[in-house]
């Protein structure tokens, strides 16, 4: 039992040296219940001490009280006739084998004990001279005898009915088997909280290995995935507060997965993007210098598609720097009322000529009139722009976009649809998310739907997107109205963006 005792107590004292979780177990729950024993087990002590003596006490006091009924007489008595009587009383003592009576006469000397030894007359009698000076004529002392012996010693002064003083009865009794017992009741609490605490040691290394390791396998999950792992997981077999932590690192580590994975697609589409114009831009250039001005026709062939694919590498730069402004805060609106439907047909136009040269038909049911907005405009026709050129991307030749615009219930909708090949239903919830491109065979960033949102979001609208795979998708711009009566002399309104301003 000792050796196991030992073998735990190295096991735990080796946790404690190890683990953080244990060292604050051990001084705080673990102390205080240490400190709590030890108090409670101090206090029982001396309750159990007071107990004991208190019985003790009272026996010999009333052992003590029975003199005026066995001394009826004596307050007429003289000295002598007393210690005759007081020796009858000792010798007839019912209580020789639980304690000493003594009786001292009028000079303070013992002259007889139950015990029939001659008294020892070095003993200490302090009970016996605070009698004599005590109005209650008594005393009462525990200490040691010569011998070592603890007792209890208490003294009764017998005076005469005039006062003057005729001897004593003392009564001593050992309390060294009271100690005894005393000490083997103390033992027993010690025990008891020995084994208190050997349980708490056992059920709190338990309860603290079931904690400490999991988080050691969190933590070395967790620098996996510092580490660019993201396929690492955590075994996890229980649903308390601990298995829910393991749950949320592994919904984690799915979500840095997926978002390093739409990063690198990202990246590699934008590389694309940004290779396509640059080398179209440098083959025409090196065509154009070998060349030179002998084929007028080719040199301005050759400027045309220098000019048109700088504006579209302009243009991929101008939406990645809008991002970067959208991630940071950064993005600034210059609000002001305008004309929504003027800057729709604007964006219509822009892509009829691109929509004829791919064979596809662009259908524009333009309204007669739209009330005004409050807007940034070229935020608004970036939004409209990239939406068109989605629907134009996404749809094969012979496919056909629709665009129509309608006011009810105080907001402009703007319903962008096509016949192309949809979106798949798994991919929908995405595709307003940042680098996400549901279809990785088209070009294109896979932030212009995620900039649109973020702008709609800003000007208190909102873009709302069904699709079918197979079928077509339907993308639908809800912006405000403003009240023409209250906004005529709106002035021009430029501010950064929202979140920025919350901060």
């Amino acid at each position: 039992m000792i050796l196991f005792h030992n073998h735990l107590l190295n096991r735990f004292m080796g946790t404690i040296r190890k683990e953080g979780i244990a060292r604050r177990w051990i001084f705080n729950s673990l102390g205080i219940i240490l400190i709590v024993l030890i108090t409670l087990i101090i206090t029982l002590s001396f309750v159990v001490q007071g107990y004991i003596y208190n019985m003790i006490r009272s026996t010999i006091y009333g052992r003590a009280g029975e003199l005026n009924s066995i001394f009826p007489s004596y307050q007429n008595m003289t000295p002598q006739e007393f210690s005759t009587m007081a020796r009858s009383y000792v010798e007839n003592s019912s209580s020789k084998e639980i304690m000493e009576t003594m009786v001292l006469n009028f000079s303070g000397n013992v002259v007889i004990t139950s015990t029939g030894f001659p008294p020892d007359e070095n003993q200490p009698m302090p009970d016996y001279q605070q009698a004599l000076s005590s109005n209650q004529e008594e005393g009462e002392w525990i200490g040691n005898l010569l011998s070592g012996e603890k007792v209890m010693a208490v003294t009764r002064v017998i005076r005469s009915q005039k006062g003057s003083y005729l001897g004593a009865i003392r009564y001593v009794v050992s309390l060294e088997e009271a100690d005894k017992q005393i000490a083997s009741i103390i033992g027993a609490l010690l025990l008891a909280g020995f084994l208190i605490i050997m349980f708490m040691i056992i059920s709190g290394s338990y309860f603290i290995k079931s904690i400490v390791v999991p988080i050691q396998q969190i933590g070395a999950t967790a620098r996996q995935i510092a580490q660019g792992d993201f396929n690492a997981r955590i075994e996890n077999s229980s649903e308390d507060e601990i298995g829910q932590l393991c749950h949320t690192i592994n919904d984690m580590a799915v979500e840095l997965g997926a978002a390093e994975r739409m990063k690198n697609d990202f990246i590699s589409s934008v590389s694309h993007e940004l290779r396509t114009p640059l080398t179209a831009i440098k083959g025409w250039a090196e065509t154009m210098q070998e060349m030179g001005d002998t084929d007028p026709e080719t040199f301005n062939k050759g400027m045309g598609v220098i000019i048109r694919e700088s504006e579209r590498l302009s243009g991929i730069v101008e939406e990645l720097l809008d991002f970067s402004r959208m991630q940071s805060g950064r993005m600034t609106l210059t609000m002001d009322k305008i004309d929504i439907l003027a800057e729709l047909g604007e964006a219509v136009y822009m892509f009829t000529d691109r929509a004829a040269s791919e064979g596809k038909t662009l259908v524009y049911e333009e309204p007669s009139m739209l009330s005004p907005v409050l807007g940034d405009i070229n935020r608004l026709r970036q939004v409209f722009v990239n939406i068109i050129d989605n629907a134009l991307k996404y749809t094969q030749s012979g496919g056909v976009i629709h665009i129509s615009a309608g006011e009810s219930d105080g907001y402009i909708r703007v319903i962008i649809s096509d016949n192309g090949c949809g979106i798949p239903a798994e991919h929908l919830p995405n595709v307003k998310k940042k680098f996400y491109k549901a279809n990785q065979t088209i070009r294109g960033s896979g932030i212009g739907l995620a900039l649109a949102d973020e702008i709609m979001a800003l000007h208190c609208g909102s873009l709302e997107i069904e699709s079918r795979e197979g079928i077509g998708t339907s993308v639908t711009i809800i912006i405000p109205t403003i009240d023409p009566n209250t906004a005529k002399d709106t002035p021009p309104i430029t501010g950064p963006h929202p979140k920025e301003e919350r901060n």
